[in-house]
């Protein structure tokens, strides 16, 4: 497929404080052949006068009540109408205008069906490089082993997601997780890495906001790899996820980063 349409979705609540960065990232793309939905949950903040206003690309809007994140994500998946699809949420922006770019051309070869990058989190102001999350080639097993790639960076075939399904629901805080283990380790999904930075994401997320959350997530991510045959020492996967985390902070945080 020489150039694939790419749908980018954005989910938002209340995202009026960022959510112009993330619109402007996705209009200066170089790439044009892409079409974007944003799916809002009903805000009551500035956020839907934001995106209404917005004259720099065309936006499909939709806004009304869901039942979180992953239930408008999955709004987005049944609007979209492109090759390929991703998501880029109000809270994170692209780091540069190639990143579509880079997603075409990652899926012009027939046996890619999947992709994925590396993400920065940055500061909430969007400009001070804190953690480095850089990424890795898929290999069979490694969910097991603590290795996720970074969820905003992952673009999939639509055809693809419609023979693999949405996001379970059943899961609250790691839906995203169980969607790439379903993918890529169960679901037979052809990935390809590509070794550079595609999302600056600020922290804060939902998942970061009490050490409830992290535990209550990695619980979740526990019971998806049994769920899907894969034996795991909870010791060595918390051990494994600690270390990897520590070195997302580490010297090599601004590596590759401008």
């Amino acid at each position: 497929m020489k150039n694939p349409r790419i749908t980018v979705i954005t989910v938002c609540y209340n995202s009026a404080a960022t959510i112009a960065d993330t619109l402007e990232s996705i209009a200066t793309q170089s790439y044009r052949n892409f079409e974007h939905i944003v799916v809002d949950g009903g805000s009551t903040d500035e956020t839907l006068a934001i995106v209404s206003g917005w004259a720099k690309h065309p936006i499909r809007l939709v806004s009304e009540p869901d039942d979180g994140v992953y239930d408008a994500m999955n709004k987005g998946f049944a609007l979209a109408t492109g090759d390929v699809i991703g998501f880029l949420n109000a809270d994170d922006f692209y780091a540069d205008p190639s990143v579509l770019g880079q997603i075409a051309i990652a899926f012009r070869d027939d046996a890619v069906d999947a992709c994925h990058a590396d993400l920065v989190y940055v500061s909430k102001d969007g400009k001070k490089a804190v953690r480095f999350w850089e990424s890795s080639p898929f290999r069979k097993g490694a969910f097991a082993l603590a290795w996720c790639p970074p969820h905003p960076t992952f673009y999939v075939r639509k055809h693809v997601i419609e023979r693999l399904g949405y996001f379970d629901l059943s899961y609250r805080l790691a839906a995203d997780t169980e969607f790439m283990v379903r993918y890529l380790e169960s679901g037979g999904v052809r990935s390809r890495y590509i070794p550079r930075v595609w999302v600056r994401m600020r922290v804060g997320g939902q998942t970061n906001q009490s050490v409830g959350n992290v535990i209550q997530q990695n619980k979740e991510i526990l019971t998806v790899l049994r769920k899907y045959g894969m034996r795991v020492s909870v010791f060595m996967f918390v051990l494994r996820k600690v270390i990897n985390r520590i070195g997302q902070y580490g010297s090599g945080l601004l590596k590759n980063i401008k």
